[in-house]
């Protein structure tokens, strides 16, 4: 099975001129001049740069000026001595005058109107829902176990433990007897922090739900046809998935009626869990309120119980008021965060981690250490993840994975989409050499609950070396050699992007559920 070091990205539209002969600067550069490129795979698209002002360091990047930074590897192209780089200095210098009044942080700000409208009365049931157990087949797990307000809308482990699981966060372990785990989750919890900005189109780790007309109910989802309509946002639909996925909500077969309708179609579930919720009275009254077109509790469906979580999640995790906010409005940040945030935009972390929310929302692969049960698949049934191909099955997707949001990252630990790394000065060393960090990095590094049954699992693809050399293979990420400082000073920068309120949430973990089960 062949893989390519790096994709081959096709440039469509009209002439482009670049003086750097890497496709990632032409890349970069047309997030302000406007040039129309292609991901390899993808559909064209077409960006307008100048809205996106905030990047305009990507510019100086493409020229190589004023970029020779701390630990910056020499790039190809036009030397700024030469007569050359002095004629792409004046342009640089042109380009500043004519958009810097229009302030470069301004495409980087977020408000309360960049938000999805969200009803609150929705948003009170849906808080009550996500952490209330009787969305899960054994009435055992809620949405809040592994997205707990504890643990900043995460659990705190590399890889989650499901339905059958006891306790919350990293303290949380496999289950006792008939109920406990039979596999871990295969993935990391992902945030839950502005989930509900206007800007996302894509959620999940290898993007399996995006907003398309492809199954004319609004959603590219693994529900295809069978996603109910009406769903009102990305956020509602998401909602529903964990119900019915096996390991997280739903259970073994056999073991309830929700994991056995689960496993004659995805859809079939759906109507027992709305049955479940609506003939609760509380739930009932609440539902009749809130919506306008629900006029007795009986009218209630899985639809406005995934408009209500929704609602929540997208109104319960915004966060827009870190240091890096104030700094958009003109306070200084501390030195190290300062010469953090000047590293972060010119060795070209700001590539992929761009936009308000600090992410492209596409999909990259880095190379991670491998570890886990893996996302397998009827056909695959190899203990690995292949991320963006298993959805695509595009050979040019294997191992890539949706870049994060970085707002709130210090609070989200352990990172990557399976939690390889505990601390974000392990995780930027790793993208800063890949193949040095993979050779350096053991299984102590994982934070794994110990699960003795599940122990021949848990790195089991590691000893094979094939596999191991495929993903090695495929990464994105250029090697560069940065100093301790360097890391210092950007972790300080993540650190300021963190928000003030973060952990003051506006509605918070309930104290009881309607349905009257705990509340973990």
């Amino acid at each position: 099975m062949p893989f390519h070091r790096r994709t081959q990205i096709p440039v469509k539209g009209p002439l482009v001129v670049a003086v750097d002969p890497e496709a990632k600067g032409i890349h970069d550069a047309d997030q302000f001049f406007g040039f129309g490129i292609a991901g390899s795979g993808k559909d064209f698209e077409h960006r307008t740069g100048l809205g996106e002002c905030a990047r305009l360091h990507q510019i100086a990047r493409l020229f190589h000026i004023g970029l020779r930074g701390r630990g910056q590897k020499q790039h190809r192209g036009t030397d700024v001595s030469t007569g050359s780089g002095r004629f792409l200095d004046a342009i640089h210098a042109a380009f500043l005058g004519l958009v810097f009044g229009a302030n470069l942080a301004t495409a980087q700000v977020v408000s309360p109107e960049d938000y999805i409208p969200v009803d609150p009365d929705q948003a009170r049931i849906g808080q009550l829902l996500f952490y209330d157990k009787i969305l899960s087949g054994n009435r055992n797990i809620s949405c809040g176990t592994c997205h707990h307000h504890d643990h900043a809308g995460g659990d705190g482990l590399s890889l989650g433990i499901g339905e059958g699981g006891m306790g919350v966060g990293p303290d949380r372990t496999a289950g006792i007897g008939p109920d406990q785990i039979r596999k871990r989750i295969p993935r990391n919890a992902p945030s839950l922090w502005n989930l509900g900005h206007n800007s996302v189109r894509v959620l999940f780790h290898d993007g399996r739900l995006s907003v398309s007309d492809l199954y004319g109910n609004g959603f590219d989802s693994p529900a295809e046809e069978w996603l109910p309509q009406g769903l009102d946002t990305l956020l509602a639909a998401q909602a529903l998935f964990p119900m019915v996925a096996q390991f997280e909500m739903a259970g073994n077969p056999r073991e309830n009626e929700i994991a056995g309708a689960t496993h004659d179609r995805i859809d079939v579930a759906w109507p027992i869990i709305a049955k479940r919720v609506r003939t609760i009275p509380e739930y009932g009254a609440m539902f009749v309120q809130a919506f306008d077109h629900i006029e007795e509790p009986a009218d209630v469906t899985i639809v406005e119980i995934g408009n209500a979580l929704g609602a929540f999640i997208a109104s319960e995790w915004q966060s827009y008021d870190s240091p890096y906010d104030n700094w958009l409005a003109g306070t200084p940040l501390p030195d190290d965060a300062e010469r953090g945030r000047q590293l972060f935009f010119s060795i070209g972390c700001a590539s992929c981690h761009s936009g308000p929310l600090f992410t492209d929302q596409d999909f990259h692969a880095i190379a991670l250490p491998a570890f886990g049960p893996g996302r397998t698949r009827q056909w695959d049934p190899i203990p690995r993840d292949v991320g963006r191909m298993g959805e695509t099955n595009l050979l040019e997707d294997a191992y890539k994975f949706r870049t994060p949001s970085l707002r709130n990252v210090a609070l989200t630990a352990p990172y990557g989409h399976n939690g390889a790394y505990p601390t974000l000065a392990a995780m930027i060393r790793h993208k800063a050499d890949p193949d040095a960090a993979r050779l350096a990095w053991t299984p102590q590094m994982a934070g794994l609950p110990v699960v003795p049954w599940l122990a021949a699992v848990d790195f089991a693809i590691r000893a094979d070396r094939p596999e191991m050399a495929r993903q090695a293979a495929v990464q994105d990420l250029p090697a560069m050699t940065i100093s301790e400082t360097d890391i210092a000073d950007l972790v300080a920068f993540l650190n300021a992007l963190t928000g003030e309120t973060a952990l003051t949430r506006p509605l918070g973990r309930p104290d009881h559920v309607p349905s009257g089960l705990p509340v973990d």
